[in-house]
């Protein structure tokens, strides 16, 4: 265990102390900064753009920055020219440090760890110097026309203070010139002059360049106007020629076509005359045909509803009278066995009761003797009330086959009455038949005795009876 620890204390002191140097000794510089590391070597070792190693503890890292630097360097004040004219400019300078290993070790002296607003500070006024006397040395209009000649005097001059500082002059941009007196505007409306009249000669001879083609334009294009209207008349008459044989030989076939449709006309106006006269007559045929189908049809409805009607009535007849019939046979049946019944109860009861019904049936034997006496006094008139009473049932009963009727066609047969009528006349004939078969069956004259009570019978007499006369016996 002791000899673990002996061989793990070094490695672990080795470890931390290459730790400490990997995060405190690495560097890394941009493209824009210089990383100087100074310390143990006489020439100190720059960094730009890449990374490095130092020395924990024994060496010292500062940076300069190489990035472009604006530098104002506008006057202040007016500064005279070479032709003694006070004026003030206003420029800016586009510098940076020299990346040269020369240039470094100027920068590195004069401008190391400043920002680059000090490092612009420092220059400005090395640079204004420089051009005030670039100034002293130009005339105001060369200073105002040819700004880039002295501009680039003014680098030509910078330069070499720049130089001994380790700075290196990108551009120099003259922005502004100002005359203490107004000069350069008097020299603008100088030029101004000149250009407005050099403009108005230049115009003078373009308008008179511009009239004389002008005229030589119009001339040809009168000289082609005249050419092109000749043409155009001539063109206009061989039209005009050519159009009038058109519309000759139009006329003409206008003519002959106008001819052929007429006689066309009128064989067409024919054709249909004729057609419709057949038409007509075929119209007629077909419509007496039609009626006669028509009546064909009716009188075959009317077959078949009489047949329809008859039938249905015989059927119900049929159906009514088997009913009828079942139902007499079911009462005789109950009337049987309750007579057979009430036999057994009387025949339980004694002879008591048996003598009590023959008692009984002597008594109806005479009330039924009484009653056939009764008959035989009755009148004519008798007759007729019982056969009247009996009449409502009577008429009913023949009313009863029409009540079954569900649907009836009448046609109209043509003689002036209408088929309704028809129908309802039936009934006072049906009734009419009645009386006279009753009359016959009875022997009373049924009319005269309902004409007895009336205002005819009473005053003037005029009644016959015929019937049952009275016994007198």
């Amino acid at each position: 265990m002791n000899r673990i620890m002996i061989y793990l204390i070094p490695a672990v002191i080795l470890t931390v102390s290459f730790l400490i140097f990997i995060f405190c000794g690495y560097v890394k510089a941009s493209p824009d900064v210089a990383i100087i590391i100074s310390g143990l070597k006489k020439t100190p070792k720059v960094l730009i753009g890449r990374a490095g190693f130092k020395l924990p503890f024994l060496e010292k890292v500062d940076h300069l920055h190489l990035g472009q630097i604006s530098v104002d360097i506008k006057t202040d004040t007016f500064i005279p020219t070479n032709d003694f004219i006070n004026v003030k400019v206003d420029a800016i300078a586009k510098v940076r440090v020299d990346t040269s290993p020369e240039g470094m070790l100027k920068a590195e002296r004069n401008f190391l760890n400043k920002r680059p607003e000090d490092i612009a500070l420092e220059l400005q006024d090395s640079l204004q110097g420089n051009m005030r006397e670039i100034i002293g040395t130009l005339d105001l209009k060369t200073i105002n026309t040819d700004r880039d000649s002295f501009s680039d005097q003014v680098m030509a001059k910078a330069s070499k203070d720049m130089e001994k500082l380790g700075i290196e002059i990108l551009s120099c941009n003259i922005q502004n010139v100002i005359d203490e007196n107004g000069l350069i505007n008097d020299l603008g409306m100088d030029n101004t002059s000149k250009i407005k009249k050099d403009a108005q000669i230049a115009k003078a001879e373009a308008d008179r360049d511009v009239a004389i083609a002008k005229a030589k334009a119009d001339k040809a294009a009168n000289d082609a106007r005249v050419d092109a209207e000749t043409q155009i008349a001539q063109r206009n008459n061989e039209l005009a020629i050519r159009q009038a044989e058109l519309k000759l030989e139009s006329d003409k076939k206008i003519a002959m076509a106008d001819a052929a449709y007429e006689i066309q006309k009128q064989e067409q106006e024919k054709s249909i005359q004729t057609a419709t006269v057949n038409a007509q007559i075929a119209k007629a045929e077909r419509e007496t045909e039609l009626r006669k189908k028509e009546v064909e049809v009716r009188e075959q409805e009317l077959a078949a509803t009489i047949e329809k009607q008859a039938d249905a009535n015989r059927y119900a007849s049929e159906q009514e009278a088997e009913a009828d019939l079942i139902r007499t046979r079911k009462e005789a049946e109950a009337k049987r066995y309750l007579a057979q019944m009430e036999a057994e109860a009387i025949e339980a009861k004694g002879k008591a009761e048996a003598e009590a019904i023959r008692q009984k049936g002597i008594a109806e034997a005479e009330a039924m003797e009484k009653k056939a006496e009764a008959y035989q006094k009755y009148n004519g008139a008798a007759m007729a009330e019982m056969m009247i009473k009996i009449m409502p049932q009577l008429a009913a009963e023949i009313a009863r086959p029409i009540s079954a009727i569900d649907k009836v066609t009448i046609y109209d047969s043509g003689n002036g009455e209408s088929g309704v009528s028809q129908v309802s006349g039936n009934m006072p004939v049906i009734m009419k038949q009645v009386f006279d078969t009753m009359s016959e069956a009875t022997g009373v004259d049924l009319k005269e005795i309902m004409k007895a009570n009336t205002y005819d019978a009473k005053v003037n007499k005029n009644i016959n009876v015929t019937g049952l006369e009275k016994d007198n016996s």
